[in-house]
């Protein structure tokens, strides 16, 4: 990925994934593994942090201590 040196990495990567969820790549229930987008963007940890935070901010998806980060179930009129 290119990234625009302008904005912040987490934010793109974080455009990317909600894209991703509203096209449906990633259906409901749909693992969203930190490791997988650390390896795929080339990015640290914390950076992807950034990203599933504000994900779970806005309520695209939900962390289960333990299990990881899935995406919630699409609202009616969402």
């Amino acid at each position: 990925m290119d990234y625009d040196p302008t904005r912040p990495k987490w934010t793109q990567i974080a455009d990317v994934i909600r894209a991703r969820i509203a096209d449906g790549t990633y259906p409901p229930r749909q693992l969203i593994s930190e490791v997988r987008m650390e390896q795929e963007f080339g990015v640290a940890r914390v950076t992807i942090r950034k990203v599933t935070a504000a994900l779970r901010e806005e309520g695209l998806i939900v962390t289960t201590p333990g299990m990881g980060s899935f995406v919630t179930e699409r609202r009616p009129g969402a």
